[in-house]
């Protein structure tokens, strides 16, 4: 079982000094970001801004790649956009600065290499840009541009008004945007107040470098809520409740906290980023990484030499360090969201946010799961906790008989299709199994799959009496589900079973081989198209 560890120094390692003055920031100088509409319309309804930009399609896969922590964003900039709109970079650089989309901008993947190589096309050319969208864009995008200080905007009026050859301008110290052309204002969607104060700070280095001296210092301490506490919290804020790094620290959709860390793993397509931030921020040599973990996935067997100088920039970090098995996953040892449970590193109670968009799949085990970008990861490894802003709660009930031959995966895409296009956008999302019929497996699709459904979370209850982990009268976990933070049974969940394998219930899983075919009876038909069609009847209803 994994632990929060206080920091380690290296042997004859000082800390950096504190900052003594405060650094000038964008966001306090008083200057005006002018530029033109640089719109993506949509091409199959004229006169449409482009809806669901998702981050392949900004940065694709194929161009997120580092040679070298002194090239970062060499390949981010060159890719920028390079299908859907190949001039991009030129129209850019040409004075076309404030990106112009519908809804759902940056939903997907949590590759910072999309906003921080946006910024960067920007900044080659002595500009800066401002995206500009509808309220519903990625809550990891648009954390990574506020760690990055990237300006985002959202603002559904000023998306539909802006037109080609609109003159735009920014005011970074309130944050109004201005179509100049048409004379119109607009005030966008408020931060939080720390987000605010990150911002303004200069980005989540600086505000890493201000306060890394102190957290060297400071023990990490969990401490669960009692009973009438966490009766009104749901499942992803007792966790988050019991982990914050300040005690007195109100846990509420909408306020930003800082939150102590069980596990930050990065994938080899995440960690170079994390590693420079680590860097810039405690000067490399002077604590081992916090928490650290690096799986390689990516880049791995496909015989390119790129791909080979990225993984090698996280296997050097990790022997400069000493990160070793478990926590270091050599090419071939697993898939990151299968293998740190895999490894008993993700526990019932753990908060562990990863820099990779399907750590949601960690739900499955009741821990809390979410995607973050490499510098949010990178900060964590350098202080041992990150900022964290919990998200509205959705509870999704599912009932009835599981159908023969019926899986996780129809579960979720039944779930998801129930949604629709709303789907469940930066809330987080409670799962409540009431008949008690879903194997780990299937918990972790479920789960992991809330990444496509744009949740910041997805969790499947697990009963802690002891801890206090259970809000009374919600609902009764299966006897599945009980267990301590001290006991837990790891999963088998990315080795394939079949009638010829050895049966994964005796390699640890704790569920039978016939709960994979279901060999129950199917379900009594009901009237909703989704019932008769679906895995199991859903309901799900928001709490503010």
């Amino acid at each position: 079982m994994n632990a929060i560890q206080p920091a380690r120094r290296k042997q004859g390692a000082a800390l950096p000094a504190r900052p003594t003055t405060a650094v000038a920031s964008p966001a306090a100088d008083g200057h005006l970001v002018r530029g033109r509409a640089l719109i993506f319309w949509d091409p199959k309804i004229p006169g449409k801004k482009l809806d669901a930009i998702d981050t392949d399609q900004i940065t694709p896969a194929d161009d997120c790649v580092s040679e070298s922590l002194e090239r970062l964003d060499e390949r981010w900039k060159l890719g920028a956009f390079r299908y859907l709109m190949p001039d991009f970079r030129e129209r850019v650089h040409r004075g076309g600065t404030f990106v112009i989309a519908g809804e759902r901008f940056g939903i997907g993947s949590s590759r910072e290499m999309s906003p921080a190589g946006l910024k960067a096309v920007a900044e080659e050319a002595g500009l800066e840009m401002v995206i500009v969208c509808g309220e519903g864009i990625g809550d990891i995008f648009r954390r990574n541009a506020l760690n990055l200080g990237l300006h985002v905007v959202q603002s559904r009026a000023a998306s539909e008004d802006a037109q080609e050859g609109d003159v735009l301008a920014f005011d970074p110290s309130t944050r109004r945007l201005t179509n100049e052309t048409r004379k119109k204002s607009y005030e966008p969607v408020p931060l939080t107040p720390k987000e605010e104060e990150i911002r303004r700070s200069g980005g989540i280095i600086t505000v890493g470098r201000r306060e890394f001296a102190e957290s060297v210092e400071r023990r990490p301490r969990v401490e669960w809520p009692d009973r009438g506490t966490a009766s009104g919290l749901s499942s992803t804020e007792q966790i988050v409740w019991a982990h914050r790094v300040d005690k007195d620290a109100d846990v509420r959709p909408g306020g930003t906290l800082r939150v102590w860390c069980d596990l930050l793993p990065a994938s080899d397509g995440t960690a170079p980023f994390s590693i420079h931030t680590f860097n810039q921020i405690t000067g490399g040599d002077t604590i081992f990484p916090r928490q650290a973990a690096i799986a390689n996935d990516h880049f791995v067997f496909s015989g390119r030499n790129a791909d080979d100088k990225q993984t090698s920039i996280g296997r050097e970090f990790a022997e400069l360090h000493g990160i070793g098995k478990p926590y270091y996953a050599t090419p071939g040892d697993g898939i990151f969201h299968f293998y740190f449970p895999e490894q008993g590193l993700i526990v019932p109670g753990a908060f562990v946010p990863g820099a990779d968009s399907h750590s949601r799949a960690y739900g499955a085990y009741g821990a809390v799961g979410t995607g973050v970008g490499s510098t949010q990861l990178g900060f964590g490894w350098s202080t041992g906790y990150i900022y964290f802003t919990p998200a509205k709660r959705r509870r999704v009930v599912f009932t009835g008989k599981l159908r023969p031959w019926v899986s996780g995966k129809d579960v979720v895409l039944a779930l998801l299709r129930r949604w629709g296009k709303a789907q469940a956008q930066g809330m987080s999302v409670e799962f409540v199994d009431a008949e008690r019929q879903l194997p780990i497996p299937y918990r972790n699709t479920v789960a992991n799959m809330m990444a496509e459904a744009e949740a910041q979370n997805g969790i499947f209850h697990f009963y802690f009496p002891e801890q206090g982990l259970i809000v009374p009268g919600a609902f009764v976990p299966g006897a599945d589900s009980k267990g301590s933070p001290g006991t837990w049974t790891r999963p088998w969940i990315s080795r394939s079973w079949s009638p010829l394998s050895p049966s994964p219930s005796r390699r640890g899983m704790p569920f039978p081989p016939t709960t994979w075919l279901w060999k129950s009876s199917p379900s009594t038909r009901r009237s909703s198209d989704h019932a008769r069609t679906a895995a199991m009847t859903t309901s799900s209803r928001r709490r503010s």
